[in-house]
Protein backbone atom coordinates (compact mmCIF):
# COMPACT_ATOMS: atom_id res chain seq x y z
CA UNK A 1 0.00 0.00 0.00
CA UNK A 2 2.69 2.67 1.07
CA UNK A 3 4.66 1.51 -2.87
CA UNK A 4 0.92 2.33 -3.95
CA UNK A 5 0.99 5.53 -2.49
CA UNK A 6 4.53 6.37 -3.12
CA UNK A 7 3.83 5.86 -6.98
CA UNK A 8 0.31 8.26 -7.31
CA UNK A 9 2.83 11.03 -5.21
CA UNK A 10 5.43 10.86 -7.50
CA UNK A 11 2.97 10.77 -10.34
CA UNK A 12 0.81 13.54 -9.03
CA UNK A 13 4.66 15.46 -8.83
CA UNK A 14 5.48 14.17 -12.23
CA UNK A 15 2.20 15.89 -13.84
CA UNK A 16 2.47 18.95 -12.37
CA UNK A 17 6.34 19.89 -13.29
CA UNK A 18 5.67 18.76 -16.80
CA UNK A 19 3.97 21.74 -18.52
CA UNK A 20 3.79 21.76 -22.33
CA UNK A 21 5.87 24.63 -24.12
CA UNK A 22 3.52 26.52 -25.86
CA UNK A 23 4.50 28.83 -28.86
CA UNK A 24 1.80 29.88 -30.45
CA UNK A 25 2.00 33.59 -31.07
CA UNK A 26 -0.94 35.77 -29.53
CA UNK A 27 -2.49 37.82 -31.88
CA UNK A 28 -2.67 41.47 -31.08
CA UNK A 29 -6.30 42.81 -30.00
CA UNK A 30 -7.18 45.50 -32.15
CA UNK A 31 -9.15 48.70 -30.58
CA UNK A 32 -11.81 50.07 -32.72
CA UNK A 33 -12.06 53.54 -32.70
CA UNK A 34 -15.56 55.62 -33.84
CA UNK A 35 -15.47 59.03 -35.27
CA UNK A 36 -18.84 60.73 -36.03
CA UNK A 37 -18.93 63.59 -38.90
CA UNK A 38 -21.50 65.88 -39.72
CA UNK A 39 -21.58 68.31 -42.46
CA UNK A 40 -23.72 69.74 -45.48
CA UNK A 41 -23.42 68.86 -49.53
CA UNK A 42 -24.10 71.21 -51.76
CA UNK A 43 -25.53 70.13 -55.23
CA UNK A 44 -22.97 68.64 -57.38
CA UNK A 45 -20.57 68.77 -54.66
CA UNK A 46 -18.91 66.80 -51.84
CA UNK A 47 -17.62 66.64 -48.09
CA UNK A 48 -14.30 65.17 -46.78
CA UNK A 49 -13.45 63.82 -43.51
CA UNK A 50 -9.74 62.97 -42.58
CA UNK A 51 -8.95 60.03 -39.96
CA UNK A 52 -5.47 58.59 -38.61
CA UNK A 53 -5.79 54.36 -38.64
CA UNK A 54 -2.91 53.43 -36.19
CA UNK A 55 -2.89 49.58 -37.32
CA UNK A 56 -3.89 47.71 -40.12
CA UNK A 57 -7.63 46.11 -39.63
CA UNK A 58 -11.08 46.48 -41.01
CA UNK A 59 -12.63 49.69 -41.45
CA UNK A 60 -16.57 50.39 -41.71
CA UNK A 61 -18.40 53.66 -42.91
CA UNK A 62 -22.06 54.39 -42.09
CA UNK A 63 -23.89 57.08 -43.67
CA UNK A 64 -26.37 57.74 -40.46
CA UNK A 65 -28.60 60.26 -41.78
CA UNK A 66 -29.18 62.35 -44.72
CA UNK A 67 -32.35 65.05 -44.98
CA UNK A 68 -34.32 66.63 -47.11
CA UNK A 69 -35.47 63.57 -48.25
CA UNK A 70 -34.55 60.85 -44.98
CA UNK A 71 -34.33 58.73 -48.60
CA UNK A 72 -32.12 60.35 -50.76
CA UNK A 73 -29.12 58.49 -51.54
CA UNK A 74 -25.56 59.90 -51.68
CA UNK A 75 -22.28 58.67 -52.34
CA UNK A 76 -19.84 57.33 -50.09
CA UNK A 77 -16.28 56.23 -50.48
CA UNK A 78 -12.80 55.64 -48.46
CA UNK A 79 -9.18 56.62 -49.76
CA UNK A 80 -6.61 58.66 -49.09
CA UNK A 81 -6.38 62.51 -48.83
CA UNK A 82 -3.85 64.48 -51.23
CA UNK A 83 -4.36 68.68 -51.91
CA UNK A 84 -7.82 68.83 -50.17
CA UNK A 85 -9.30 66.10 -52.13
CA UNK A 86 -10.01 62.51 -51.14
CA UNK A 87 -8.84 60.02 -53.75
CA UNK A 88 -11.22 57.52 -53.43
CA UNK A 89 -9.65 53.45 -53.10
CA UNK A 90 -10.51 51.27 -56.29
CA UNK A 91 -13.87 49.70 -55.09
CA UNK A 92 -13.98 51.47 -51.79
CA UNK A 93 -17.21 53.53 -52.82
CA UNK A 94 -21.08 53.06 -52.65
CA UNK A 95 -24.29 55.02 -53.64
CA UNK A 96 -26.38 54.32 -50.68
CA UNK A 97 -29.50 56.09 -48.81
CA UNK A 98 -28.84 56.59 -44.59
CA UNK A 99 -29.34 53.53 -42.27
CA UNK A 100 -28.21 51.77 -39.43
CA UNK A 101 -25.51 49.26 -40.55
CA UNK A 102 -22.59 49.79 -42.54
CA UNK A 103 -22.80 50.47 -45.84
CA UNK A 104 -18.88 50.01 -46.75
CA UNK A 105 -16.61 47.88 -45.25
CA UNK A 106 -13.17 46.99 -45.94
CA UNK A 107 -9.94 46.06 -44.93
CA UNK A 108 -7.31 48.93 -45.12
CA UNK A 109 -3.23 49.79 -43.54
CA UNK A 110 -2.51 52.58 -41.19
CA UNK A 111 -2.08 55.79 -42.26
CA UNK A 112 -4.41 58.86 -43.13
CA UNK A 113 -7.31 58.25 -44.78
CA UNK A 114 -10.64 60.29 -45.74
CA UNK A 115 -14.25 59.80 -46.22
CA UNK A 116 -15.86 61.42 -48.94
CA UNK A 117 -19.87 62.17 -48.96
CA UNK A 118 -20.85 63.48 -52.33
CA UNK A 119 -24.19 64.23 -54.61
CA UNK A 120 -24.72 61.37 -56.60
CA UNK A 121 -26.33 63.61 -59.10
CA UNK A 122 -30.23 63.31 -57.73
CA UNK A 123 -29.70 66.42 -55.34
CA UNK A 124 -31.98 69.18 -55.60
CA UNK A 125 -30.99 71.39 -52.71
CA UNK A 126 -27.90 70.97 -50.11
CA UNK A 127 -28.08 67.55 -47.81
CA UNK A 128 -27.01 67.43 -43.92
CA UNK A 129 -25.57 64.41 -43.25
CA UNK A 130 -24.27 62.24 -40.63
CA UNK A 131 -21.16 59.72 -41.20
CA UNK A 132 -20.19 57.60 -38.99
CA UNK A 133 -16.50 55.66 -39.37
CA UNK A 134 -15.45 52.64 -37.25
CA UNK A 135 -11.57 51.73 -37.82
CA UNK A 136 -8.49 50.62 -36.16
Amino acid sequence: MKGLYALLVALALASVACKKDDNTPTTPTVTSKTETFTGTVQVKSSAIHNFTVEQAGQVSVTLTAASPPSTIAMGIGVGTPANGACGVLSGASVTTAAGATAQLTGVVSPGMLCVMISDVGNQTAAVSYTVTVMHP
